[in-house]
């Protein structure tokens, strides 16, 4: 199972870079290829909603499912159905940043892909989770929120 880390400064509060991870619905705004998060329901752990997420241009459904909530420290969330992930969110203050620890753990779409583009998707899926992480820096700290 691949494994994806990446971590990133974030010039704003803690509650703030919290807040915008933890909500389904700002999945599109910062989510490099999700198209959508729909059918949300609960909040913290149990929330549950779908998505419909583009894989090399190959659009996937599945749902996800809060299994740990811990404001403000640590979210985990865990896929089904197109792509089997386990996204884990670790946040800690330090000075005036929130630094935003992001771990994914997934299960390549093999049919979806075939064999020979494993290599490829893996390096892709490492860049948009770079970008991902950028689109919400770029977001949160354009915000007049300090």
């Amino acid at each position: 199972m691949p494994k994806i880390h990446r971590s990133i400064k974030i010039k704003a509060p803690i509650k703030v870079v919290y807040d915008y991870i933890d909500n389904p619905e700002t999945n599109t705004e910062w989510m490099a290829s999700m198209v959508e998060s729909r059918n949300i329901t609960g909040s913290g752990v149990g929330r549950r909603f779908d998505w419909t997420y583009k894989m090399v241009g190959i659009p996937l459904k599945g749902s996800s499912l809060c299994t740990e909530d811990v404001p403000e420290k640590h979210v985990v969330v865990k896929t089904t159905g197109g792509v089997e992930s386990t996204w884990t969110f670790d946040l800690k203050s330090e000075e005036n940043y929130t630094v935003l620890d992001l771990d994914i753990d997934y299960r390549v779409p093999i049919p979806v892909v075939g064999k020979l583009a494993e290599k490829v998707l893996l390096k892709r899926n490492e860049r948009e989770t770079e970008m991902s992480l950028t689109n919400i820096k770029e977001r949160l700290e354009s915000k007049d929120l300090l």
